[in-house]
C-alpha cells in the first residue's frame, strides 16, 4: 500500500497559545535547556482532526477540529469546512461552545450539529449552508447521540438517556424543618451499577427519539429496560429505523448478545431481524433498501473474537458472511452509492486501513494510515465517511503527527488536505520512529514493534531504554502519533513499544494466544523485544526501565515479579489481583468473568492466583511506582493499593501516585496526561545513572 502524499493544500496556525516551560528531563537529554524539543507544555499546542463528514456529492468536507485549552485544561472543538480539492479551507463554527457531530442533510443544503446552550446542556442545532443562519432545534435535559437524518430530510433520529422513576427503597421519618441530616443512602440492585468515566450509574436506559427537522418536542420510539444506541439507519422511505440493541431480559449477564431490530416510525413497533448467540451490530442499509450489512460473530467465549461482515435481506432472511478470508475485525460499514459493495475499515499489523468489499467478498485496500484519535498513546480508532460517488474523507496520521484530514476515491492515491500541527513541529523536534520485527524466545512467534529515538539521536552513543506496554490486552499499538512516547524520547530515552501475543490486528489465533493465560508468554515476547534493541548497540543494559497502562500495567507488575533486569518500573492503572478485580471492576463481573477466566474465582482460586502479580510479589526487587486515577472503575485504585502495600511491607522502594478526578484513561484532561508522564520520568530519574546520555 503506497503512503505517498503528493499535494499540500493548506496549512494554518494553531488556535491556542501555550505556556513555555522546560523540564529537567529534556534539559538533561540535551545537556542544556532544549526549548526546540517537544516538551510537556507543548502538549497544549496539539490539535487533531476528527469526525470528517463528506457531503453527499463529495464536493466538501466538514470536520471537527479539536484543540487543547490551556486555561480550562479541556479539549475544545470547532467545525471547519474545506472543498474536496483542498480549496476554501476555513472555520465554519467557532467560539466558546464546543461544536461536534456535524451531519449533512440529504440534499446538502443544511448541516445538523451538536453544541451547548446557554446552560451548558448539549442541544441539536441546524445551519443553512447558503445563508449561515442557525437555529436551536431542541431543549433537552441530556445530550443526544447517534444523530441521523431521514432520507427525505424531514426527521432526525437520535438516542438519549431516559431516567427511570425513582421509588425509595426504605422510608425514613420526616426530617424537621431546618434539620441537618446526613445524605440519604444509595441502594443498588443491578449487576452493572457503575462504569468507568461515568461513575455510579443513575437508573435508566438509552432510548431512541425522532424529531421533526423544524424542531419541537422529540417523540420517544423505544422503551423498556434496554439500551438502544449506536448507529441509527433509516430505510429509503423514511418509515423505519434499523438499529442494534440487546433486548434480552437478562442482558446484564449477556452483554455481548445484541441483535438487529427494525423500528416503525409511526407506531414504534419493534421487529427482531437476527437471532443468534453473539453480537450483531453496526447495521448499514443498501441504497435500494433491499440489503442490510452488519457485523458480528458466533460467540465462543474466547478472549478475542474477530468481528465479521454479514449481509442479509431487508426482512432478516438469508444471512451470509462475506470477506470471511480476512482474519481481521471489520468496522464502520458504509455502502457504496451503486450498492455493489461496502466501504469498511480494519486494523492489520498496527495500521488502520480503509477498504472496499465487493458483494462476492473481494477486499480492495484504498488507504492506510487511518489515524486514531488518541493523543496520548498510539492506539487505533480513526474514522471515515464516503459520498455517493465514491469519494471518501478520513483521519490520516503517522508517528510524526496526530490526525489530519485526507481525501480520496477508488483507484487514486489519497491526498492530505490539512497540516494542523505544522506550525508546532516546525519549531519543536520530535523523535524518529522505526518499525521492528523480531522472534519471541518462547516459540519463535513473529512480534512487531516500534522504536522511538530521542531527537538528535546518535547511534554511536548509549541511551537508557523505556519499554512501554499497551493495554487492552486485546488492542494494538501502531505506526501512529503518541505524545507520551515523544515526551519520553525528548527526555533522552529510546522507547520500545510492541504488540505482543494477544494484540489485535494479527488475526484471531494470535489474539487468543493469551486466552485464559494472561499475563504469561507476553513476558517472553516483551523481553525478546528488549534484547533485540540492545543488540543494536545503542542502549545501556544497566539503564532499562518499564512502564505501561491497564493491561500494560498488569504486564509491568508481572515483569518486575519475574525479572530484576530493569532499574525501575512504573505500573499504570494495573490489575494486581484478578480475584478482587472481577468483583470490583465495572467490567469484571460481565466481560472479564465470562471471557477471560474458566470459572468464578471461588471455584478456580489457583487459576486466578497464578495469573495475579500479587501472588508473585515476594520476588520483586525492582523499585516500582503505582499510578492510577482516583475514580478509575476499570482497574480500581484498590488494585494499585494492594501492590503498593505489599511492596512497602517488603521494604522495596515504591511510590503510589493518585491522580485526582481521573478515571481509567487518566489523560482525559491534558494536565493529567502531562502529570502522569512527569511523575514516571521523575521516578526513573531517581534510578538513572549518570553515564550514557
Amino acid at each position: 500500500m503506497k503512503r505517498l502524499w503528493i499535494r499540500r493544500a493548506y496549512s494554518c496556525s494553531t488556535l491556542l497559545c501555550a505556556l513555555l516551560i522546560s523540564t529537567s528531563g529534556v534539559a538533561r537529554a540535551q545537556g542544556k535547556e532544549a526549548t526546540n524539543i517537544f516538551g510537556p507544555a507543548d502538549v497544549f499546542e496539539l490539535e487533531y482532526v476528527a469526525d470528517p463528514q463528506i457531503s453527499r456529492d463529495g464536493s466538501q468536507v466538514v470536520y471537527v477540529r479539536t484543540f487543547l485549552d490551556i486555561m480550562t485544561d479541556r479539549e475544545r472543538s470547532n467545525l471547519w469546512i474545506v472543498n474536496y480539492d483542498g480549496s476554501e479551507h476555513r472555520p465554519l463554527l467557532t467560539g466558546q461552545q464546543n461544536f461536534s457531530s456535524p451531519r449533512w442533510s440529504p440534499d446538502g443544503s443544511r448541516l445538523l450539529y451538536v453544541a451547548s446552550d446557554e446552560n451548558g446542556k448539549q442541544q441539536l442545532f441546524l445551519r443553512w449552508m447558503d445563508t449561515g443562519q442557525t437555529a436551536m432545534l431542541t431543549h433537552l435535559e441530556r445530550g443526544p447521540t447517534g444523530v441521523s437524518w431521514s432520507p427525505n430530510g424531514e426527521k432526525i433520529a437520535f438516542s438519549m438517556f431516559v431516567p427511570d422513576a425513582i421509588n425509595p427503597f426504605a422510608e425514613l421519618p420526616t426530617k424537621p424543618d431546618g434539620a441537618d441530616w446526613a445524605p440519604p443512602a444509595k441502594t443498588y440492585e443491578r449487576l452493572i451499577y457503575r462504569a468507568d468515566g461515568a461513575g455510579f450509574l443513575p437508573l435508566g436506559h438509552s432510548q431512541i427519539f425522532v424529531l421533526p427537522v423544524e424542531g419541537g418536542t422529540p417523540r420517544q420510539l423505544t422503551d423498556g429496560p434496554y439500551n438502544h444506541g449506536g448507529g441509527l439507519e433509516w430505510t429509503p422511505d423514511s418509515q423505519y429505523l434499523i438499529v442494534s440493541a440487546n433486548r434480552r431480559e437478562d442482558w446484564e449477564y449477556h452483554a455481548s448478545d445484541s441483535e438487529i431490530y427494525e423500528i416503525e416510525i409511526d407506531e414504534g413497533g419493534v421487529r427482531q431481524l437476527t437471532d443468534r448467540r453473539g453480537p450483531d451490530g453496526g447495521p448499514a442499509l443498501s441504497p435500494d433498501g433491499q440489503k442490510i450489512a452488519y457485523l458480528g460473530y458466533d460467540d465462543r467465549f474466547l478472549g478475542h473474537q474477530v468481528s465479521k461482515l454479514y449481509i442479509m435481506n431487508r426482512d432478516g432472511s438469508d444471512p451470509r458472511m462475506i470477506a470471511d478470508d480476512l482474519d481481521r475485525s471489520i468496522g464502520n460499514l458504509q455502502w457504496a452509492g451503486d450498492g455493489q459493495g461496502i466501504f469498511v475499515q480494519y486494523d492489520t499489523e498496527g495500521n488502520t486501513r480503509l477498504a472496499h468489499v465487493n458483494l462476492d467478498g473481494t477486499v480492495t485496500d484504498l488507504a492506510s494510515d487511518v489515524q486514531g484519535l488518541s493523543l496520548g498513546r498510539p492506539y487505533g480508532g480513526g474514522t471515515f465517511t464516503v459520498s455517493v460517488n465514491g469519494r471518501f474523507a478520513f483521519t490520516y496520521g503517522t508517528p510524526g503527527h496526530p490526525a489530519d484530514l485526507a481525501v480520496g476515491s477508488p483507484g487514486t492515491e489519497p491526498t492530505r488536505l490539512t497540516w494542523v500541527n505544522e506550525d508546532l513541529f516546525e519549531q519543536k523536534k520530535i523523535g524518529d520512529v522505526e518499525e521492528v520485527w523480531y522472534e519471541s524466545s518462547h516459540d519463535g512467534l513473529p512480534i512487531q514493534g516500534w522504536i522511538a529515538q530521542p531527537p538528535g539521536f546518535d547511534s554511536n552513543k548509549k541511551y537508557p531504554l523505556i519499554l512501554e506496554i499497551h493495554g487492552g490486552p486485546f488492542s494494538n499499538y501502531g505506526d501512529r502519533f503518541s505524545a507520551e512516547v515523544q515526551l519520553y524520547a525528548s527526555a533522552g530515552y529510546v522507547v520500545l513499544y510492541t504488540n505482543p501475543r494477544g494484540s489485535t490486528s494479527y488475526g484471531e489465533d494470535f489474539g487468543n494466544e493469551i486466552h485464559h493465560a494472561y499475563p504469561g508468554n507476553d513476558f517472553d515476547d516483551l523481553m525478546s523485544g528488549v534484547d533485540e534493541v540492545i543488540r543494536r548497540g545503542y542502549v545501556d543494559e544497566d539503564q532499562l526501565f518499564v512502564t505501561g497502562g491497564s493491561g500494560g500495567g498488569v504486564l509491568t507488575a508481572w515483569i518486575v515479579s519475574h525479572t530484576d533486569r530493569f532499574a525501575a518500573a512504573a505500573s499504570q492503572k494495573p490489575v494486581i489481583n484478578w480475584y478482587s478485580w472481577v468483583l470490583t471492576a465495572d467490567m469484571g463481573g460481565t466481560s472479564g468473568l465470562n471471557y477471560w477466566f474458566p470459572d468464578t474465582p471461588w471455584n478456580a482460586l489457583e487459576h486466578y492466583m497464578d495469573r495475579s502479580p500479587i501472588h508473585h510479589v515476594a520476588n520483586v526487587k525492582t523499585p516500582t511506582m503505582l499510578i492510577t486515577g482516583e475514580v478509575d472503575w476499570r482497574t480500581p485504585m484498590s488494585e494499585s493499593e494492594q501492590f503498593y502495600q505489599a511492596l512497602k511491607i517488603q521494604q522495596i522502594p515504591s511510590a503510589l501516585v493518585r491522580i485526582p478526578e481521573a478515571s481509567h484513561g487518566i489523560g482525559a484532561r491534558p494536565s493529567h496526561m502531562i502529570s502522569k508522564v512527569q511523575h514516571i520520568l521523575a521516578w526513573f530519574e531517581r534510578y538513572r545513572t549518570s553515564g550514557g546520555m
